[in-house]
């Protein structure tokens, strides 16, 4: 039978185009589902997901293809689809909603709302039945009580609004109160924090290495390479292809939901390769270059830029994609079955569903054996790149783009990976040719020929993030004006005036029902804990004392969140733990650019560097042809022209 397609036909969005043909007549977000919300008097009903979203998938199957949901929300809603990664400001301001509302949140996010988008109630995935007796109840109340409805949306707003960032507080020492926290939450067994379902959280990661470097805590790095270890040993990685899951179901991080996402996999690589420059673990090493090269070879356009990510479901499946079973891998491997199935938890009676989930949890590969592993695994990887592929989602966010060039460029010099940094410059020439609008702001997305949307704080706060590695990684100067540049526009389309704080919604974009203004992690570091870290780099590099001052105000605006509960913000005391610290700042005064990627690997790795030209007239050393400004701390040397100089300024 001939399907109709609804309104969703002519979107970019992979995740409305999934929907396009469902026999609910679901509308993008816009002022014709307004109007037509207004005209007809009758409630909106908001769909929130994205394209490689387990749940939403489900809930697609059991209620939005079923002609008998159908038929009631297009009798009495208005029903529109909205891709959470597409639009995060529209989608971060009703998740609010849903998690004041009960308290926790997820997607789908399902959310009911009148003609002007004021939410009175808000849930995530319901099954068919109770869907259809929450539409029903929805509907009469909406037909007969709407003064309920409206004062529910009061009381929401008022939550919602209820705390003000600018109420400041001594800040203390929030990095001792975070890692006392950690200690507390750290499961020693599985690692991680906390109980299941366990997520990837990098930026926790990254701040127990930095406490590390400070102070001497093995404390620390134990909790930070447990929780590593315990990742990469379990099946949230792709032993096969490479590559992170979404997240864990269970605690020891074997079952996950199998979607790939571009932002977990790039902020785990900086993680692996930061812990790779602080150790010189080889297995560090290891899942750094092994996640990136996954990202690489499937999420990397000929184009330069970042898909967005891989489905958990293939063939309808959660999940099929990645999974064996025992006589499979028998009849691939034959003679090498029997110790690669031991080794890697493959049993007959499976580990997942009657299948087999590879990992290492119970057992860890003798070096001896690693080209033998590394041999099996490629007959298994060529085996499964026959099966029903995952979903691609190739949309390109500047946001998560921001993410993965921070990620190329700092594990390309870690690394010594130059095709890493590469990768990373390609994507950032991407983004200033295709998410960069007229007058020099950012766009949001790019798929399919189309660039769209104003961008939010996120995409300023990680694209600027990452043209600082980059910069640091490639010694381009012209990246670390592309930062500067960018940051003046942030603040000045960003900055509350009033409270402090970068707001997520700029100036220039759609007006919502609240403006949101995040601090603490999710999935990802919040916007204004990464552009503090910004702006104390840049004030480091530049020697201008403006961006200090700026990431000054930022602590002062959350004074109250790192102080009372830092270990929520934990990229925000990140960026507080390196102000307290004594950077190494080197300058590298040359007329020779292509000396300095030869000059920067002789600096340390946490070290800051700024590259400049000779003042006019100044003379430099004929051996390097450049000089160097060494700076520890508030303590300068006196400028040296050789690098046997600078190395024992260095040392």
């Amino acid at each position: 039978m001939q399907k109709t397609p609804n309104k969703l036909l002519d979107e970019k969005s992979p995740y409305l185009l999934q929907h396009a043909y469902n026999p609910v007549n679901w509308y993008p977000w816009g002022d014709e589902a307004f109007a037509k919300s207004k005209d007809e008097d009758k409630p909106i009903f908001l769909s929130i997901g994205y394209s490689t979203c387990h749940w939403c998938h489900v809930m697609e199957r059991e209620s939005f293809e079923h002609r008998d949901v159908a038929e009631i929300l297009n009798k009495n809603f208005v029903s529109i689809k909205l891709d959470r990664e597409e639009r995060p400001d529209i989608d971060h301001v009703y998740m609010n909603v849903c998690q004041v509302m009960t308290g926790s949140g997820g997607w789908p996010l399902s959310v009911f709302a009148d003609s002007d988008m004021r939410p009175f109630f808000a849930g995530t995935y319901f099954t068919k039945e109770t869907f259809k007796l929450l539409l029903e109840q929805i509907s009469n109340t909406y037909k007969t009580n709407r003064s309920a409805l409206d004062h529910t949306y009061q009381k929401i707003i008022t939550a919602i609004e209820g705390y003000t960032p600018g109420e400041t507080s001594t800040i203390g020492n929030p990095q001792e109160t975070a890692f006392s926290y950690f200690v507390k939450a750290y499961d020693a067994k599985n690692g991680g924090f906390g109980t299941a379902p366990k997520f990837p959280t990098p930026h926790i990661i990254l701040f127990l290495l930095a406490y590390y470097k400070a102070y001497n805590k093995k404390d620390a790095l134990y909790m930070a390479e447990g929780t590593l270890d315990a990742m990469r040993r379990g099946g949230i990685y792709d032993h096969i292809g490479f590559g992170f899951s979404r997240y864990s179901t269970d605690e020891k991080w074997l079952a996950p939901h199998f979607e790939k996402m571009l932002y977990d996999n790039s902020l785990l690589a900086y993680a692996y390769a930061k812990a790779y420059s602080v150790t010189s673990s080889e297995k560090h090493f290891c899942a750094a270059q092994c996640t990136l090269d996954y990202i690489t070879r499937v999420l990397q356009s000929p184009e330069g830029g970042f898909y967005s990510a891989e489905d958990a479901d293939s063939e309808g499946v959660e999940g099929k994609f990645y999974l064996w079973t025992k006589s499979e891998v028998e009849k691939i491997l034959k003679e090498d079955a029997t110790e690669f199935c031991a080794l890697y938890d493959i049993t007959q009676a499976g580990n997942f569903d009657g299948k087999n989930i590879p990992n290492l949890i119970k057992s860890e590969i003798p070096k001896i054996k690693l080209k033998w592993a590394d041999g099996c695994i490629d007959k298994l990887f060529s085996h499964r790149e026959k099966r029903v592929h995952p979903f691609l989602d190739d949309k390109v966010l500047t946001s998560w783009n921001g993410l993965a060039i921070a990620a190329f460029a700092y594990a390309g010099r870690i690394l010594k990976r130059d095709d890493y940094i590469e990768s990373a410059c390609n994507a950032a020439n991407f983004i200033g040719h295709k998410l960069t609008d007229k007058n020099g702001g950012l766009l949001s997305r790019y798929r399919d020929g189309e660039s769209k949307y104003t961008a939010h704080a996120e995409d300023y706060a990680f694209y600027i993030w990452g043209l600082i590695e980059l910069y640091r990684a490639a010694g381009d100067v012209r990246y670390l004006e592309k930062a500067q540049n960018l940051t003046e526009t942030f603040i000045d389309d960003f900055w509350d005036n009033d409270n402090g704080g970068f707001n997520f919604i700029s100036r220039k974009g759609e007006r919502l029902i609240t403006n949101p203004k995040d601090v603490y992690d999710s999935a990802m570091p919040s916007a204004n804990s990464v552009c503090a870290m910004n702006m104390l780099r840049l004030g480091v590099i530049t020697g201008d004392a403006g961006y200090s001052e700026f990431a000054e105000r930022i602590f002062s605006a959350f004074s109250s969140d790192i102080a009372g509960n830092p270990a929520a913000c934990a990229f925000l005391t990140l960026a507080y733990l390196y102000k307290k610290s004594d950077i190494i700042k080197v300058e590298i005064k040359t007329k020779n650019q292509s000396d300095v990627r030869e000059f920067l690997n002789l600096i340390p790795n946490d070290a800051e560097v700024l590259i400049s030209e000779p003042a006019h007239g100044m003379q430099t050393d004929g051996r390097t042809g450049a000089e160097f400004f060494v700076c520890k701390g508030r303590k300068c040397y006196p400028p040296v022209s050789t690098t046997e100089e600078l190395l024992k300024l260095l040392m």
